[in-house]
């Protein structure tokens, strides 16, 4: 069973992962589209990206390691986090 959770955990952030890249454009892009984002936002975005990729290889091997509970917790970190953010009601 956690081996399935881990498994769906890892198809939601690689799907998550992959949305992220797909909307980057948007976000960095030079077009007249673009909210044309700054250094800063470029470095929290490339962290979401990496967290997104890195975070269920580390539930896996916490699994493998006996904390089972913990690399669930950090396996689902991403969708969650991106759940709150989205929350967050718009500036403007």
């Amino acid at each position: 069973m956690i081996i399935a959770i881990l498994i769906v955990a890892t198809i939601v952030d690689l799907a998550l992962a992959a949305l992220m890249i797909g909307v980057s454009g948007f976000i960095f892009g030079s077009g007249p589209q673009s909210a044309h984002g700054g250094s800063l936002l470029l470095a929290a975005y490339g962290a979401g990206v990496i967290a997104c990729v890195a975070l269920p290889v580390a539930g896996f091997i916490f699994k493998a390691r006996g904390k089972a509970g913990l690399g669930i917790l950090l396996a689902w970190l991403p969708p969650v986090a991106a759940l709150i953010v989205m929350a967050i009601p718009a500036p403007y």
